[in-house]
């Protein structure tokens, strides 16, 4: 399979990161393109890709294409590229707001495309991603594509209107995730932990959360209250939590992440 990617960021380098930790492409088989030079050779310095001269010969190239890109480029990529993708072509788009009415309206001719919101956890092999595949695409390209996002983690496909809130709830959740991390071990650091010790120690007890909840399939609220001891620590903590909005606050940072989706 000869995979492309134009843009070469954050996202793009955890996704391939994950696909060649997993063995699914060889190095020479990925190539990139991007307009930051730094970018490109970050990650041929890291994942021994190889670098396209510009984004139409990597489409020209590529049997799959992913578009890495900022969501404000779409228009002005797939222009330059519409010429070159061809019908029998996978076209993987990762950007919030961008449907695949309008994809397809900015190609201006039938392209096989599947929508995709992956997150950066695909870096160490603990992604989770949205798929919706567009109605030109063949089962075995569906398929493949699936291939490529459980590589590295998770992936399920999802209807389109549902792909809004899968950026508030995994493709952006990381973030929030790691700002909860920092402020757990400044805490820790505040009674006198390390801080290096304090990261381990909140990193480790939301792995094992996650874990658990997926493991067990029980419900949050049952994992909760078996920490939560009568007059104990735990639930004195979680009042705390409580009175001071840490639920609400989650929600509406949520909504707000999916309505800018929506204006993308």
């Amino acid at each position: 399979m000869k995979l492309g990617f134009i843009g070469c960021g954050n996202m793009a380098a955890a996704m391939m990161g994950g696909i060649l930790k997993k063995g699914l492409c060889a190095p020479e088989d990925i190539r990139a393109a991007d307009v930051s030079q730094a970018a490109l050779e970050r990650a041929q310095r890291e994942y021994g890709i190889s670098s396209a001269s510009g984004s139409r010969e990597l489409a020209g190239w590529a049997e799959v294409l992913v578009l890495s890109v900022k969501p404000q480029f779409y228009e002005s990529v797939i222009g330059e590229i519409r010429e070159a993708v061809s019908p029998e072509q996978l076209v993987i788009t990762i950007a919030p707001g961008k449907t695949l009415s309008w994809l397809t309206g900015q190609f201006q001719k039938p392209v096989r495309l599947v929508r995709a919101m992956p997150n950066t956890p695909a870096l160490a092999g603990e992604g989770m991603a949205a798929l919706c595949v567009g109605e030109n695409v063949p089962p075995e390209q569906a398929k493949l594509a699936f291939e490529i996002f459980q590589s590295f983690g998770k992936a399920e496909p999802v209807p389109e209107r549902l792909m809004d809130a899968v950026v508030a709830v995994s493709g952006s959740a990381p973030a929030y995730v790691f700002l909860m991390l920092e402020a757990m071990a400044d805490a820790a650091v505040s009674q006198g932990m390390p801080r290096a010790q304090a990261y381990t120690f909140a990193a480790q007890a939301v792995l094992g959360s996650a874990k658990l909840a997926l493991e067990t399939g029980k419900h949050p609220g049952e994992l909760k209250d078996m920490v939560c001891s009568p007059a104990g620590t735990t639930i004195e903590a979680v009042r705390v939590l409580e009175e001071t909005g840490f639920r609400g606050s989650l929600i509406k940072a949520m909504a707000a992440c999916a309505e800018k989706s929506r204006q993308l």
